[in-house]
C-alpha cells in the first residue's frame, strides 16, 4: 500500500524533475511511495523520456498553465496515499530525507510540515515563516520603503517574520511550498488550495486554512536542496533569487498573488492600506534613484529601468483591483 504520493509540477523543468527523481531515488527511502507528474506545459512532448526511465511515475496533463494550485489539487486528487508531498522540480533529496520527514510526521500531532530547505552552496534558505499582522511583511522587498520598515522594525525588535535557519522542531504558521507535506484528513477539513492562485503566495494562504484544523512544522534536522527560484525565473524569464525583484513579469506576478492574498486572508482594509503603501512606494522610489544619481554607479541599489518596471507592475495591480475587493472566483494570472 502507498503511504507517500509525491506530487510535482512541471512547465518546462523536465531536466530539473529528472535530477530531482534520480535524488529521491537514489535515497532509497523505505516508505513506499508513488511520484505524481502534473503537466502544465501545453507544448511539452517531452514526457516520454522521464516515464521511460521512471516508468511507475504517473503523468497528468492539465492541457494548458494551470499554475501552482490547480496543478498541485488535480495531484491531491489522483494520490493514493494519506499523506501527500508537494516538492519542487528544483529540489534535492539526500540520503534519508524522505524517510527522516515522513517517519516524524506520522508519528506526530501535525499536520503540515517542512524540512531545512538549503541553498546550492549548503547556506540556509528560509523554509518556515510566521504570520504577520495584515501581511504586513509584505512591504519588506518594496525598494527605499521596505528599508525603512526593515530599519524600524530592528529598532523596536519586532520580531523576524521567517525562521531563518531551523535546526530542531520549530512550529511556524506557514511553509515554503517547495517541499510541503501534508495529511490527507487536514484537506478534507480545510480544503484544496485556492485556485484563484495562479503562483506565489497560495502556500501561505493555504497554510493559514490548514492551522485551524491542527498545528504545523519544520524539522530542521531534516535538509533538502532547493535551487531556489530556477524552474520560476525560467518559466518568467526573470532573474535573482526570492521575492525581491519586483521589477519585471515575475515580479508582477509577485506583487499581485500577494495582494490577493491579503485580501482574502486579512480583509478589504488590509489590502487597502497594503495598496496604498505599495503605491506611496512610487514617488518614493523615483526620488531615491534620481537622488542617487549624485553618487558613484557601484552605490547605486537601482536603475530607471527598475522604476519603469514597478510602475507598469503597479498599473496592472490597480487594472485588477476592483476584481480583488469583490473576492469573487477570478483566475489571477499576470502571464
Amino acid at each position: 500500500m502507498v503511504k507517500l504520493s509525491i506530487i510535482i509540477i512541471n512547465y518546462k523543468s523536465i531536466d530539473l524533475i529528472r535530477d530531482c527523481l534520480r535524488s529521491v531515488y537514489a535515497s532509497k527511502p523505505s516508505v513506499s511511495f508513488e511520484i505524481i507528474i502534473v503537466n502544465n506545459d501545453e507544448s511539452s512532448g517531452a514526457q516520454n523520456p522521464l516515464l521511460i526511465e521512471f516508468p511507475d511515475s504517473q503523468w497528468i496533463d492539465m492541457h494548458y498553465n494551470a499554475g501552482f494550485a490547480r496543478a498541485n489539487n488535480e495531484g491531491i486528487r489522483q494520490a493514493g496515499a494519506e499523506v501527500v508531498l508537494l516538492l519542487n522540480p528544483d529540489t534535492i533529496i539526500p540520503q534519508n530525507a524522505l524517510d527522516s520527514c515522513f517517519q516524524q510526521f506520522t508519528t506526530s500531532d501535525y499536520i503540515a510540515c517542512g524540512v531545512q530547505l538549503l541553498n546550492e552552496d549548503s547556506s540556509p534558505q528560509i523554509s518556515g515563516n510566521y504570520f504577520v499582522p495584515g501581511g504586513l511583511n509584505y512591504l519588506l522587498p518594496l525598494p527605499y520603503t521596505g528599508k525603512f520598515i526593515k530599519t524600524l522594525g530592528k529598532l523596536l525588535s519586532v520580531k523576524a517574520p521567517h525562521v531563518a535557519n531551523s535546526q530542531t522542531l520549530t512550529e511556524v504558521d506557514w511553509i515554503n511550498g517547495a517541499y510541503l507535506m501534508v495529511k490527507q484528513s487536514a484537506i478534507r477539513k480545510a480544503g484544496l488550495m485556492d485556485e484563484d492562485f495562479f503562483l506565489y503566495s497560495e502556500e501561505s494562504e493555504w497554510c493559514a486554512r490548514l492551522k485551524k484544523t491542527g498545528k504545523i512544522c519544520i524539522f530542521g534536522n531534516v535538509k533538502v536542496f532547493h535551487l531556489q527560484g530556477i524552474s520560476s525565473n525560467e518559466a518568467f524569464l526573470s532573474t535573482g533569487k526570492g521575492y525581491y525583484n519586483l521589477f519585471d513579469n515575475k515580479g508582477k506576478q509577485i506583487i499581485l498573488s500577494n495582494l490577493v492574498r491579503i485580501r482574502k486572508q486579512y480583509g478589504i482594509a488590509w489590502f487597502l492600506f497594503i495598496l496604498f503603501m505599495y503605491s506611496l512606494t512610487i514617488p518614493i522610489f523615483l526620488i531615491g534613484i534620481l537622488t542617487m544619481r549624485f553618487f558613484p554607479k557601484s552605490s547605486r541599489l537601482y536603475h530607471l529601468s527598475d522604476f519603469e518596471g514597478f510602475y507598469r507592475n503597479m498599473a496592472y495591480l490597480w487594472s485588477k483591483t476592483p476584481k480583488i475587493l469583490v473576492n469573487r472566483p477570478y483566475f489571477y494570472k499576470a502571464l
